[in-house]
């Protein structure tokens, strides 16, 4: 197993080496791929000025490139597609429409004239043995231009990806020029498919763009795609609209694609719907929108790294500058050669040195001879001479010397000094050489190369939730207890879109919060439904009354929603809790049923809400009452308060309350009345209202209580006197009047409630 172990290890490694070095992640020196380097190795070797077939290039690459025919093919059309480096002829494809190229057997190419000023120097390059061992090939060519800038890049490797944006090539050879100059840098991308970019978040290369199609509205019922984001076709816009459609989200009556060499999508609108309703939701929920990811990660030093664009234009700068000065070191150095044979060959006819070898019988004589020939001439050799030198001079052929022109080889003398004068003035200036020659290629550039695409703009942030509109009925059916978008009947409560969310509570007080559901089984008792954003929740009070499991008291609890993980069922009451009410009403009266009690008559009661405090979600509530609860209702306020309205007989409407956490007022119990001659409304002759009396004893009887209950109106029965201390039954429209010991208001006229 340790054998196994080490060799996967070894051979995961060298695979993961591969991929990444030799694959998928372009190098920082030239900005290509392997075998996009193959191919442009290829086209150097080939090119004699004529178009070549693809098929013949792509035989002619897989000498280097030992992978198949189809991905060298695919490669080469990808690389003519967006760069200048390739000329092509024939049907290469359409970026805009996503149409595929031709066959490689129809199609031809050859090297562009641009990439030979960018690559092409055998002379600096360092080759290798290709695969085989047959032939040789390029490491990496030492480019003149940030190339992996120009064309982007893409590729995932082992354990990492890279996201290379395209920029505009004059653009970046003006940062290049800015940061010769020590200015400083801002590029951004361009894209050939034009459109529009965002590139608050670009990061220097490293972040993300927004990137959106050009809409003309110029026509209220129409909209017109002129550009499409980079990385979309017209086809897979359509598409995305198409589905945007069919979801309900766009109201379009027809799309038409009208695109030829330039984008052109129109989109028509439905009767009563205009084109700039309709803009927000093509950029929220079709193609029109795109955000895009970037990660500059190349292979430098043969080692992954991610950069930045400045630190690429940097590096670039100064590899320019290294590749000027390394060319001109060189072309010195061949000047100086030329100079030296040159001169070699004036002094080797004009003194007639080569009449010196006539009578030489070997290969050494000759060599002497002519060597012992230049000793007067010491002076005018630039360097020493060698056997080299001596093989040159004796392979130039008589008729050469016989028509040798004196005046013809000082000419061309005097331009190799002339030459070597420049270059010796370049190499101490290379910075403005560098500069000259990025100025030289912005002017070989076509207008069309020179121009912008991609305009460069801030987008407003749109989102999803606020593009879409809440034009969808949120149905709820009592009887069958389902709720959805997709309920055919029950009533309508909410008008909702796909991307809301609901807080829907039932009867039983458990809620949830979830999306809007096409059709659910919540309960057919609904306490409460409406959206759960922060916002709406906050201005919501629930109100819940509820009875002990155990004991059956009443309870009240008030509270707000504020935290919940979406899908998962809360209970709002304690465990063994049964509501009885659920209300999110601020103020109002709510009454209580009791279970009937012997010798009680009292069988509901009122209590106003605004009376309790505002809780915690995990409070248990405040007891309502020592009795066992039946049901609880809202109660319509008709002019009067809890503390001030009359009562049924039996009934008193509206104790007060103790603002307690976890307690509540207890209600009063009536007493019997005796019996009572007095007239309607009055007490017996010369004795106080007997409803004072019957405070006074309830008060005595309750002395933990905070505030009085209120007055019960009371009917003596006719021709009977009401002894001291009792009150009559009577009829319950009507009572008698009386004043509170304590000085309260006055009790309501009779037979109102």
């Amino acid at each position: 197993m340790s054998y196994i172990k080490s060799l996967f290890n070894k051979n995961f490694l060298e695979y993961a080496s591969y991929v990444i070095r030799d694959r998928a992640i372009p190098q920082l020196e030239d900005g290509l791929k392997p075998v996009q380097r193959r191919i442009l190795h290829t086209l150097f070797e080939m090119d004699d000025g004529k178009f070549h077939k693809v098929n013949n290039v792509v035989g002619q690459c897989m000498k280097y490139h030992p992978h198949g025919d189809a991905s060298v093919g695919g490669a080469l059309v990808v690389l003519a597609n967006k760069s200048s480096f390739i000329d092509k002829q024939g049907n290469y494809g359409n970026l805009l429409t996503g149409d595929g190229a031709a066959a490689s057997r129809y199609i031809e190419c050859r090297i562009a004239p641009f990439a030979k000023d960018v690559f092409y120097n055998p002379d600096i390059t360092e080759y290798v043995p290709s695969y085989d061992g047959r032939n040789k090939e390029p490491v990496v060519f030492r480019s003149k231009l940030p190339v992996v800038l120009i064309i982007g890049a893409e590729g995932i490797a082992v354990g990492m990806s890279t996201k290379i944006l395209p920029h505009n090539i004059r653009e970046v050879i003006e940062a290049e020029k800015a940061y010769l100059n020590g200015e400083k840098i801002k590029l951004y991308p361009d894209f050939p498919t034009g459109g529009e970019i965002d590139v608050s978040e670009y990061n220097d290369g490293n972040g993300k763009v927004l990137v959106r199609a050009k809409l003309d509205i110029s026509d209220p019922k129409k909209i017109v795609i002129r550009e499409i984001p980079f990385g979309c076709t017209t086809e897979s816009i359509i598409q995305s609209v198409e589905n945007a459609v069919k979801q309900g989200r766009i109201k379009s009556a027809e799309i038409n694609d009208f695109t030829t060499s330039k984008a052109e999508i129109e989109i028509k609108l439905q009767r009563g719907v205009y084109a700039q309703d309709v803009v927000d939701s093509l950029y929220a929920f079709t193609e029109c929108e795109q955000s895009i990811s970037c990660n500059l990660l190349v292979i430098k030093d043969n080692l992954p790294v991610v950069m930045t664009v400045s630190e690429v234009i940097a590096h670039q700068a100064k590899q320019l500058v290294g590749i000027f000065k390394d060319e001109l070191e060189l072309e010195l150095k061949r000047l100086f050669e030329r100079l030296h044979l040159r001169t070699l060959e004036r002094i080797f006819i004009e003194e007639r040195i080569y009449k010196k070898i006539e009578t030489m019988k070997t290969a050494e004589g000759v060599i002497k001879a002519v060597i012992s020939g230049f000793e007067p001439f010491k002076s005018e050799i630039i360097r020493e001479i060698t056997t080299e030198d001596v093989d040159h001079l004796l392979k130039i052929p008589i008729r050469r010397i016989s028509l040798y022109d004196i005046n013809k080889n000082r000419q061309e003398v005097s331009e190799i000094n002339a030459r070597m004068k420049e270059v010796r003035h370049h190499l101490k200036h290379l910075k403005e050489y560098a500069l000259a020659y990025l100025d030289g290629i912005l002017e070989k550039l076509e207008p069309e190369q020179k121009i912008r695409h991609t305009r460069i703009a801030k987008f407003g942030k749109i989102d999803v939730k606020d593009a879409v509109k809440r034009d969808v009925p949120l149905r709820y059916d009592e009887n069958t207890g389902y709720l959805g978008t997709s309920v055919s009947t029950g009533k309508e409560i909410l008008s909702v879109s796909p991307y809301d969310r609901i807080l829907v509570m039932r009867g039983s007080g458990v809620y949830t919060v979830l999306d809007v559901p096409d059709k659910l089984f919540v309960d057919k008792k609904l306490g409460y439904c409406n959206f759960s954003d922060k916002e709406t929740l906050s201005k919501v009070l629930f109100t819940i009354v509820f009875k002990d499991g155990k004991t059956g008291f009443p309870y009240i609890k008030r509270c707000r929603i504020e935290q919940f993980i979406m899908n998962r069922d809360y209970q709002i009451v304690p465990e063994g809790g049964e509501v009885l009410l659920i209300t999110t009403k601020e103020k109002g009266l709510i009454t209580l049923h009791y279970e009937p009690k012997a010798r009680t008559k009292i069988q509901e009661e009122n209590f106003k809400i605004q009376d309790y405090e505002e809780k915690g979600l995990k409070t248990l509530g405040i007891k309502l009452s020592g009795r066992v609860a039946l049901s609880a209702e809202m109660s319509p306020a008709v002019g009067k308060t809890a503390k001030e309205g009359s009562a049924k007989a039996g009934t008193v409407k509206g104790s007060s309350a103790v603002k307690t956490a976890g307690t509540a007022s207890k209600s009063v119990s009536g007493e019997k009345a005796a019996p009572s001659t007095s007239p309607a409304g009055k007490s017996g002759a010369g004795e106080k209202p007997a409803v004072k009396t019957l405070v006074k004893k309830q008060t005595s009887q309750i002395s933990d209580k905070k505030e009085l209950p209120a007055k019960t109106g009371v009917k003596p029965l006719s021709g009977e006197k009401i002894p001291a201390g009792k009150v009559a039954s009577g009829d319950k429209n009507t009572g008698s009047k009386a004043k509170k010991s304590t000085g309260s208001k006055k009790s309501p006229e009779p037979g109102k409630k």
